[in-house]
Order: structure tokens, then C-alpha cells, then sequence
């Protein structure tokens, strides 16, 4: 096993979580060999440098209070990172219902604050069409919408 590789990588991993896909991608572009690789990859999932079930926890949870991303958009970037259905649930499930419904409550009153139409069916498309881009499901966005802009 290439000992420079193993210890780049794990520096690598180090610094924040990683996917393997990426980590993977990572030990490509430094040339490192297919068999080294997965020996590579083998040792920081032993050594605890590498672990897509802490990745999935750490993405979903930053995204949702960061970025204020609904679940969709969560689980569909975690998909694409290559993450397994059971982290990507299990990473999801995380997320308390009630922060989720408030941050929604309050990500749709700062974006209606800001809307400068007047027709209230416009500004209430417009922030349907504004939540559901940032990944939240289209029943939980006409609930709240249904509560607190009638």
C-alpha cells in the first residue's frame, strides 16, 4: 500500500467527512493504483477517518440549518454523493419535525417580505414555486401556507 497515499488521504478526511465516492476520486487523480486504492479506502473506514453514516448525519444536519434545505433536496445531493439509502435515511430522520416545520414557517415569511407583488394567488405561487426549489415537500409547503397566509 502506497504509505504517501494513506497518510494525503487521511489528511484529507481529517480536515472534514468525506464520502468514499469522493475520497475515491481524490486517490484517482493522485494516480493511485485500483488495488491500493481499496486498501487505502479499506484502512481509514478501520481507522475511523472515513464514514458515510457520519458524512450523511454532518451533511443533512448542515444543509438543513445553513442553507435551509428541505429533505428533498437533502436526500437527492446525498444520492448523488453516492451515499447508500440507509444513510441517506437514517441521516434524514435526524432532522426534528418541529425545527424543520418552524424553519420553513420562518424561511417563507422572510421570502415574502421581501416579494413586491401585490395579487396575493402571485405571491402565494411565487412562494410555493421559492420552497419547493429549496427541497421542501409540496403538501408541508400548502399546510403552512394554509395556516399562516389565508
Amino acid at each position: 500500500m502506497n504509505a504517501d497515499a494513506l497518510r494525503q488521504a487521511a489528511s484529507f478526511c481529517a480536515y472534514q467527512e468525506r464520502t468514499v465516492q469522493e475520497v475515491r476520486q481524490k486517490l484517482n487523480a493522485w494516480d493511485v493504483s485500483e488495488e491500493d486504492t481499496e486498501a487505502i479506502l479499506a484502512r481509514l473506514i478501520q481507522d475511523g477517518y472515513l464514514s458515510e453514516e457520519r458524512f450523511a448525519k454532518s451533511f443533512s444536519r448542515g444543509k438543513f440549518r445553513t442553507r435551509h434545505w428541505g429533505k428533498i433536496k437533502i436526500e437527492m445531493e446525498m444520492r448523488r454523493k453516492g451515499l447508500g439509502e440507509t444513510d441517506r435515511k437514517n441521516a434524514l430522520e435526524e432532522i426534528d419535525q418541529t425545527e424543520y416545520h418552524d424553519s420553513l414557517k420562518s424561511l417563507l415569511a422572510k421570502k415574502d417580505a421581501s416579494l413586491k407583488d401585490t395579487d396575493p394567488r402571485v405571491r402565494k405561487q411565487k412562494l410555493v414555486r421559492y420552497a419547493l426549489s429549496k427541497g421542501y415537500e409540496s403538501g408541508l409547503v400548502w399546510k403552512v401556507l394554509g395556516e399562516d397566509w389565508d
